[in-house]
């Protein structure tokens, strides 16, 4: 019997033992770090693109008429009795309609994007996006470093655009 529970105790701690090691996380590399920075950037600014794109929809569609009818039909949406008071006409229903179904498919075509760039082994990985996040939880210099290169991605990002529109 005593054989047996120091059998027990010795197989425990060996699998302690190893669950600890898997739970340690990998070190990470410069390149790796990079290629998570720049995907992280690029879903950042691809979503400051699709907000562009949403404000221009609401300040350029002519049934709307501009950002301040839109903010009083949205603050009367989904009760027919304001919607009634503010005279709301069916060509500004549409507008608006078309406006909300944008905003509705906005959050699934960023994360579909930024899903695609984590599968692709080439833009990141998904083994390197998981080994990422595993090391910016374990260890606040990794988060830090990483989220100093998205901002000097975007400040470089930020400098071409301005160059270009120049």
């Amino acid at each position: 019997m005593k054989k047996v529970f120091v059998l027990a105790f010795f197989l425990l701690g060996i699998l302690s033992v190893n669950t600890m090691a898997q739970d340690a996380p990998e070190e990470v590399t410069e390149e790796e770090i990079q290629k998570f920075a720049a995907m992280e950037e690029a879903v950042a600014n691809y979503l400051e693109e699709k907000q562009e794109q949403l404000v221009e929809m609401i300040k350029t569609d002519e049934a709307l008429g501009g950002a301040a009818r839109y903010n009083e039909i949205k603050g009367a949406w989904g009760n027919e009795d304001k919607l009634s008071e503010i005279n709301i006409t069916v060509e500004e229903r549409e507008a608006f309609q078309k406006v909300q179904d944008f905003m509705d498919s906005l959050s699934e075509d960023v994360k579909k994007f930024k899903v695609d760039m984590i599968m692709d082994a080439e833009t990141l990985g998904a083994g390197t996006y998981n080994k990422i996040m595993k090391a910016m939880s374990a260890d606040p210099a990794v988060k830090e470093k990483v989220d100093n290169l998205i901002t000097e991605l975007k400040e470089k990002r930020a400098a071409v655009d301005g160059e270009v529109t120049n």
